[in-house]
């Protein structure tokens, strides 16, 4: 555990566990606890009072959740069965954090939202149980209080912030019949009318679903796992914008390919999302589904807003070079553009100002390593893990909403930094000459920094009619004259047409066409005699050929003093 900006020094928090089998942690949502698994056990600490509170002896956990009042710590271990068939033990159990006691224990045999899901208040946990979606109340896991039974509910997401509860479901198609997402309000889920909004839609083998903050709204990415029209190998996805008064539409995106990424606003109003095939396209949209600003096109596949909503990071990670471009999106300027390569995961600090991007394992097992950044494009800190180890997982530690209040946006770096990235190599012979650009695609700019057009008033229906009449009459009477001065002007006399050359002449036609003939042999024998300095056999005619040069050109030689 390491001390933030601007220290970045080693925490006592913490004490460093050395253990190769440490790969996962978790903090709680407020931050004040810690619980990791080190192989051989579950271990929960006070970062506060740096005071180890529960072990549990868990020695193939890998997924670690708190519960968002850190009342419960939940974990989850790979499902197993025994050798005769007899079905598999509990492998998600949940603890109180409190007392250390076990309050449940369930088989779940997918690591795929694995984690039950709370309210923020813990008054109501959910788990989608063979395709109904269970409800439990004040973390009384003995008694399932309510049911959502819908055929085939194949994913749920529970609503952000106080009540009234919402939740979203998905229903995948099926034998012709459409896929939908619905919303209700918990507990009513009983009746026809009981749904506070349906969308249905075709082409969704699986679904994202993402509230925003107030809960106000849900987007919906759905996508295919093949484009059957062949257009893009990641499948085929669409965008759909449900809210919670009823209203729904299909965000209509400017341009076609793939949906990387989309990304509420912390101001619940906007959205961002990051679609079509590369360079792809970054746009704002509001709640009528309505483009506000449109980034252009660019190398990014990626896109985080910071805590305050203020500062979006739009960046290009995985298969690209790890561009970001930091854009302050309240003046829509752009403020820097660092790069990051090899980076697998980015997160902001609470406090809105610093930045972390990650290279880890499994991902990628080479370079791994982490950098601070300032949102400005500086590196502050960085940790470059030894080739002999892996880096697993890094995190910031969470703070409650309001800890940090929002800072204005600056556009100059702090003084600390990486020296500028090299420049590309250039020969001698280019170095004085502008550069020419070497990209596959031409990048589309941000629309407020595209050369913006005259501001000529276009012409009415009647002065667009005149102007085409004059327009003719001007290119008749142009025609006519032309006309005239070529029927007026004398012919020029002809002339031998430029860069031919022709050979001089004896007069005599029989001489001509020997002197031809001699020209074409001595060719033809310079072109054996080619052959031969080249090492190529030759025949006995070939040989004999080159014997009658001397002749031949003692008779052309007598022929050309005759001209």
């Amino acid at each position: 555990m390491v001390n933030g900006p601007p220290h970045f020094t080693e925490s006592t928090v913490l004490p460093r566990d050395s253990g190769k089998n440490c790969k996962v942690y978790t903090f709680s949502k407020d931050g004040t606890l810690f619980a990791w698994g080190n192989g051989e056990k579950v271990n929960i600490i006070s970062v506060t009072n740096e005071s180890l509170l529960h072990s549990f002896d868990l020695p193939k956990a890998v997924c670690l959740e708190f519960s968002p009042r850190s009342t419960v710590l939940a974990t989850w271990q790979p499902y197993t069965t025994s050798k005769d068939g007899a079905a598999g033990v509990s492998n998600l159990q949940l603890y109180d954090v409190k007392t250390g006691t076990c309050l449940k224990s369930f088989i779940q045999k997918k690591m795929q939202n694995w984690c039950p899901s709370w309210s923020e208040d813990e008054a109501i946990c959910a788990r989608n149980v063979n395709n109904e979606v269970h409800f439990f109340e004040n973390n009384n896991f003995n008694t399932i209080v309510n049911k959502l039974h819908l055929q085939k509910i194949s994913d749920f997401v529970l609503s952000p912030g106080p009540q009234p509860y919402k939740v979203a479901v998905y229903v995948p198609g099926s034998k012709g019949a459409p896929s939908f997402v619905r919303l209700y309000q918990y507990p009513n889920f009983d009746g026809p009318h009981a749904a506070l909004a349906n969308k249905s839609f075709f082409k969704a083998d699986k679904v994202t679903m993402l509230w925003n903050k107030k809960a106000s709204a849900v987007l919906v990415i759905a996508s295919t796992d093949v484009d059957k029209t062949g257009a893009s190998y990641y499948g085929e996805q669409t965008l759909h914008y449900i809210a919670a008064n009823g209203e729904s539409a299909a965000v209509q995106l400017p341009k076609s390919g793939p949906i990387y990424d989309v990304v509420w606003s912390s101001n619940s109003a906007e959205f961002c999302a990051v679609y079509g095939f590369m360079p792809a396209k970054a746009t704002i949209f509001n709640l009528k589904c309505d483009p506000v600003f449109d980034f252009g096109t660019g190398p990014r596949n990626a896109a985080y807003y910071s805590p305050h909503g203020h500062i979006l990071v739009l960046a290009g990670f995985g298969n690209l070079r790890g561009q970001m471009e930091v854009w302050d999106v309240k003046n829509y300027k752009l403020i820097s553009k660092p790069v990051a390569p090899d980076s697998t995961y980015f997160a902001w600090c609470p406090d809105g100002e610093h930045i972390l991007t990650a290279t880890c394992a499994p991902r990628l097992r080479v370079n791994n390593g982490y950098k601070v950044w300032h949102y400005s494009g500086s590196v502050l800190h960085r940790c470059d893990v030894p080739s002999e180890a892996e880096l697993w997982q890094v995190s910031w530690q969470p703070f409650p909403d309001g800890v940090f209040p929002a800072k204005a946006v600056t556009h100059r770096a702090p003084p600390r930094g990486e020296p500028e990235a090299a420049v590309a190599y250039r020969p001698p012979a280019l170095r004085n000459k502008p550069p020419t650009s070497s990209r596959l695609h031409e990048e589309e700019p941000p629309q407020n920094m595209k050369p913006q057009p005259g501001n000529d008033k276009p012409l009415s229906k009647t002065a667009l009619k005149n102007q085409r009449k004059h327009e003719a009459k001007r290119a008749a009477k142009q025609e006519a004259r032309s006309d005239r001065s070529v029927d007026l002007a004398p012919a020029p006399p002809q002339s031998p047409a430029r860069g031919t050359v022709s050979p001089p002449t004896s007069g005599d036609p029989e001489v001509d066409k020997k002197i031809k003939n001699l020209r074409k042999k001595l060719k033809a024998i310079e072109q054996l005699k080619e052959q031969a300095a080249a090492g190529k056999q030759l025949e006995k005619n070939q040989l004999e050929k080159i014997q009658k040069e001397k002749g031949l050109l003692r008779e052309l030689g007598d022929l050309e003093l005759g001209v």
